[in-house]
């Protein structure tokens, strides 16, 4: 039993819940004034989270280099570009 709580997948999945509580606690106002500001932390939390996600639930930790670096750009990619578009408007 102490080796299924300690292990990775265990631990990345209660991150997974701690970022998902820290994004609703955001979207309640805590932290930030200015409701833009609020929505841009939400969307970069959960980046972070597809990013375990893809990690660590699709298996592609374990893939060649390429392949992790072409999935890294593309969510730093997509974020800013959704967090420019959502903080110009």
């Amino acid at each position: 039993m102490k080796a299924l709580l300690l292990s990775r997948v265990t631990v990345v999945w209660g991150l997974l819940i701690a970022a998902t509580l820290l994004s609703w606690q955001l979207g309640h106002g805590v932290g930030f004034d200015d409701a833009r500001l609020a929505g841009a932390a939400i969307l970069i939390v959960t980046f972070i989270k597809v990013r375990f996600v893809i990690r660590d639930f699709m298996e592609i930790r374990h893939a060649p280099r390429w392949m992790r670096r072409v999935g890294d750009g593309w969510i730093l990619l997509i974020v800013a570009l959704l967090v420019g578009l959502f903080l110009s408007a």
